[in-house]
């Protein structure tokens, strides 16, 4: 049996690529085929998340154990196989590339194909530009526009910049 994901970009209108890879891989394979379908360096936190069919997210596949809490089921990539979290064809998932802006692949299981098997995981299809794997947060306002940052940003109407001193922090008289 052959997994064929195809996976998309909100940021890259033409960005197409189609993974096949056996459903006993675990996530971690499947997340070295991604970054090698894209060449991106290997270098960056990324997860995984198993979602609902109105992307939300669900269950978290992390790169390296995050959780301490015992109540709540941990999932690991290199301890995970992709069969024990997605079965059916049309499941989705987000893959997340660059934690410090929130960016994303959008990936659905867009085919099981049966009677076959596949040794390694491959890219069978390849278009568009690959966004850029980081971008800073000056690039991100430039992207998608300035950022929100007016007196609800903080989360209180009430929120004067006023009442910080010229560097932005109020450390009081404290001589520290």
């Amino acid at each position: 049996m052959i997994y064929r994901f195809t996976i998309i970009s909100d940021e890259e209108d033409n960005f197409i690529r189609e993974i096949q890879i056996d459903p006993e891989a675990t996530f971690f394979d499947f997340h070295k085929a991604i970054l090698k379908s894209v060449d991106y360096a290997d270098d960056q936190m990324t997860s995984f998340f198993i979602c609902s069919d109105d992307w939300e997210k669900e269950q978290e596949i992390t790169l390296e154990e995050m959780d301490t809490n015992s109540e709540m089921d941990s999932w690991v990539m290199s301890e995970t196989t992709l069969n024990e979290l997605i079965e059916d064809e049309k499941q989705k998932l987000l893959y997340i590339f660059d934690y410090m802006t929130e960016r994303y692949f959008f990936i659905e299981l867009s085919e099981i194909i049966t009677g076959k098997e596949i040794k390694a995981a491959v890219c069978t299809r390849k278009e568009g530009d690959v966004p850029k794997q980081t971008i800073d947060f000056e690039e991100l306002t430039a992207v998608n526009g300035s950022l929100d940052l007016d007196e609800n940003f903080y989360g209180d109407q009430d929120f004067d910049m006023d009442d910080f001193d010229t560097e932005g922090f109020d450390m009081g008289d404290n001589n520290a």
